[in-house]
């Protein structure tokens, strides 16, 4: 079986699919600065599978270090989701984002070109759409990020795409994947946002689990159904079997191709919490407020190619994303800590 270096692996979306990784035989190699994660997610990896994994505690911005990884492990692909993400602290520390993502993503790619590993599967997000001109949104919509964290994802494609131009017998996959939610089934794994969460899911979590009063829902104006903001969101589970997707179907993908990840239906604010208080068994108190600036009014994905050229659909609804995510919670009020 091949060898696949996991950039971000110790991460919350890195940290499942390693599980797919090493449930399907792979070998994998661990990479991680620990800046926005935790080896015990790591350590739980290793129990989940019944697997061992070397793990190397790296910083994308040492390039000397990632030289020195790719001398010590015959790599035949990367899964790179090594990267800052929250768009609020993009705002607020932009080169902090460009230094991290687009900086880092420059240094592991001479990395690969030095060692002549050309299979890459990046971690990118439905935030390069910008605000869509129609839903579902499919790959071909032109792209325009409107945070600097999006803008990251942006510049990193088109230089993945460059790249695989100038550079012929690259196979690079770049995931689109619109918002992960949920956990591991078992609870051992899961999202640890640092501070208060930025994205609706965990902040639904941290309320039911009593770290938070009440969900806020910015705006009930838009022209939704209910008014509120509807998402497309995606089990953490199926994104990862996404990425194991993905590796295989490196090898049909001469250049650099772009794949939407998602279920290809949306849900409002309001449907969340729904969901989130069935799944908890009580009703989460919410209190709407102001729109947020840049929050869009619709966006969902259009998977058909990620069912064509991958084989993958998303199986899990949203009852179960949030069963999920909840089981994580009530295991981990603190997270890993």
């Amino acid at each position: 079986m091949p060898t696949i270096l996991v950039t971000g692996g110790a991460g919350y979306i890195g940290s499942h699919t390693a599980v797919e990784l090493l449930d399907a035989g792979h070998h994998i190699v661990v990479m991680d600065n620990l800046a926005n994660s935790s080896p015990i997610a790591l350590d739980r990896v290793r129990e989940l599978t019944g697997r061992d994994f070397p793990f190397h505690q790296l910083d994308l911005l040492d390039p000397s270090g990632l030289r020195d990884l790719f001398a010590a492990y015959p790599f035949d692909a990367v899964v790179h989701f090594a990267g800052r993400k929250a768009v609020g602290e993009s705002v607020a520390e932009p080169l902090l984002y460009y230094d991290n993502n687009v900086a880092g993503t420059l240094n592991l790619v001479h990395a690969m070109v030095d060692a002549d590993v050309r299979r890459l599967v990046f971690s990118s997000s439905c935030t390069v759409y910008g605000d869509p001109t129609r839903v579902p949104v499919d790959e071909s919509q032109s792209r325009a990020a409107a945070s600097p964290y999006g803008r990251t994802k942006l510049i990193i494609e088109q230089m993945l795409e460059d790249v695989a131009v100038a550079q012929p017998g690259w196979h690079t996959i770049l995931l689109r994947y619109f918002n992960p939610v949920g956990a591991h089934p078992s609870g051992r794994i899961g999202e640890e946002p640092i501070g208060i969460p930025n994205n609706l899911m965990p902040y639904v979590m941290k309320v039911a689990v009593g770290n938070l009063d009440f969900v806020r829902v910015f705006g009930d104006d838009y022209p939704t159904p209910d008014g509120t903001g509807v998402r497309d969101y995606v089990h953490v589970v199926d994104l990862a079997a996404g990425h194991l997707a993905a590796i295989g179907a490196t090898a049909q993908v001469d250049g650099c191709r772009a794949v939407n990840l998602g279920t290809g239906r949306g849900y409002s604010v309001l449907q969340v919490i729904d969901a989130a208080s069935a799944a908890v068994g009580r009703v989460l108190p919410y209190r709407v407020l102001p729109r947020r600036p840049g929050d869009i009014a619709c966006t969902y994905a259009d998977a058909s190619l990620a069912a064509s050229l991958l084989g993958w659909r998303a199986d899990r609804d949203l009852a179960e994303m949030c069963r999920d995510h909840w089981n994580w919670q009530q295991q981990n009020p603190d997270g890993y800590r």
